[in-house]
């Protein structure tokens, strides 16, 4: 975590701890679209979503003081919106993978990367939005994965840190994410890669 994030992390934590006016506000303005994009992309219900949100901004201020500056606020409060959504997905009985998945793979644990351009793959409106219909189809894991990751742009390491799975699995559900959207995108739309 870089000095200058850890610094402003402190910073806005013992304002809210010190309940100086608009400190949580703050922080909830800083962290609402992470909480929205990691709990929306695993309920995909918008009122659920909203609810699930709230509940995870009490818990954060009930629980702040035990934030610990160990790991980048984003990443414990990532992790508090992740547990929530877990937590409701196993009371509703909902899935959070297809399968299981396995083991250390060698090749594709060792490389997100597979050559396939996919803001170039998504040119186009009918694309995006072939792309969009395409994500809701994953399981609630990989598309809070595909999220945290390419539009949060949260490192691995950090995304770790949020799901508490290890790296090396997040890697492989990121491979067959981008697997099974590059089949759909590659065949209907006739987009090569």
């Amino acid at each position: 975590m870089d000095d200058n994030r850890s610094r402003c992390d402190r910073e806005l934590v013992d304002a809210v701890l010190a309940n100086r006016p608009g400190a949580f506000a703050r922080l909830v303005r800083e962290y609402q679209g992470l909480c929205w994009h990691i709990i929306q992309r695993m309920v995909r219900n918008p009122e659920d979503a909203r609810e699930l949100c709230q509940d995870t901004f009490l818990r954060v201020h009930r629980c702040l003081h035990q934030y610990r500056h160990e790991s980048a606020l984003k990443s414990w409060i990532g992790r508090v919106a992740y547990t929530i959504a877990l937590r409701h997905l196993q009371h509703k009985r909902i899935p959070l993978i297809e399968g299981t998945v396995e083991g250390d793979d060698g090749g594709l644990l060792g490389n997100i990367g597979d050559g396939f351009d996919l803001e170039a793959a998504c040119a186009n409106q009918e694309t995006v939005r072939k792309l969009h219909a395409a994500i809701e189809t994953l399981p609630p894991l990989q598309r809070t994965l595909l999220t945290l990751y390419y539009l949060e742009e949260t490192p691995i390491p950090e995304m770790a840190r949020i799901t508490g799975l290890a790296s090396g699995t997040i890697k492989s559900h990121l491979f067959r994410s981008r697997l099974r959207l590059r089949g759909v995108l590659e065949s209907p739309a006739g987009v090569t890669a």
